[in-house]
């Protein structure tokens, strides 16, 4: 009977001291819960909170695609005009510095040629040496008459094209809409020969003093977004980029 009631007595215990603890934990877990902030994090997220945060992720992941998009297509069509901006001014440091195209020539002016008339045209541009003196561009597959300087033609990549030439003639108020505009740059002087339309500006003597003669020439460059930046070159030799 002693061995029995001992055993009884330890259940007891262990019983009582059980009860102890789980009321010591629930008494902890109270205490614990009366702090707010201690609470949620034990709840954890609702499925409306993880869909509410969910969206709110999305909708600014995709704003600031969208703006970074829009931001990169603005700075490669920045430094396209720029291209041609630099690839103009190369043209002119050619024309007045008396580069040689050969041997044997060395008076030949530099000069660019656009289009958007021609074929592939708004897709590329040229830097040439006006071996003939006329003013224009002349493309060849015979390499006596072709006039292209390498590395020319440049070539515009990436959805990226010519969109517009236009040019102004003396004494006119606004530009007019042209096919193809030629751009030389003849030594002494670091001023701008400009033709348009395959009308020479130069005269029999080599003189940029004809009548057909441009104040200005514009090349308007767009983006595949429909941007647009344009080139401006004036007869004076300034080069802008608008």
């Amino acid at each position: 009977m002693a061995f029995h009631f001992r055993f009884y007595g330890n259940n007891m215990s262990r019983q009582k001291a059980k009860g102890k603890r789980q009321k010591g934990q629930a008494f902890f877990s109270i205490a614990y819960c009366l702090l707010p902030i201690a609470c949620r994090h034990r709840r954890g997220f609702t499925l409306i909170e993880l869909v509410a945060v969910m969206a709110i992720i999305i909708i600014v992941t995709s704003v600031t695609l969208a703006n970074n998009s829009r931001f990169g297509g603005a700075v490669l069509l920045q430094n396209l005009a720029y291209d041609m901006a630099l690839s103009i001014r190369q043209a002119q440091v050619y024309g007045i510095a008396v580069r040689g195209y050969s041997a044997n020539q060395f008076s030949a002016g530099y000069g660019m040629h656009f289009s958007t008339s021609e074929s592939g045209g708004n897709l590329q541009y040229e830097l040439f040496a006006d071996k003939d003196g006329d003013g224009l561009f002349t493309s060849s597959t015979d390499p006596v008459i072709d006039e292209n300087v390498s590395p020319s033609p440049y070539h515009i990549g990436r959805g990226y094209y010519i969109s517009g030439l236009s040019a102004l003639d003396p004494d006119a108020s606004s530009e007019t809409s042209v096919g193809t505009i030629d751009i030389i740059f003849k030594r002494p002087e670091p001023t701008a020969c400009i033709s348009a339309n395959g009308i020479t500006a130069i005269d029999s003597k080599g003189l940029c003093t004809l009548s057909s003669l441009k104040e200005r020439a514009r090349i308007t460059v767009t983006s595949p977004r429909g941007d647009n930046m344009s080139i401006v070159v004036e007869a004076t030799g300034q080069i802008s980029v608008q």
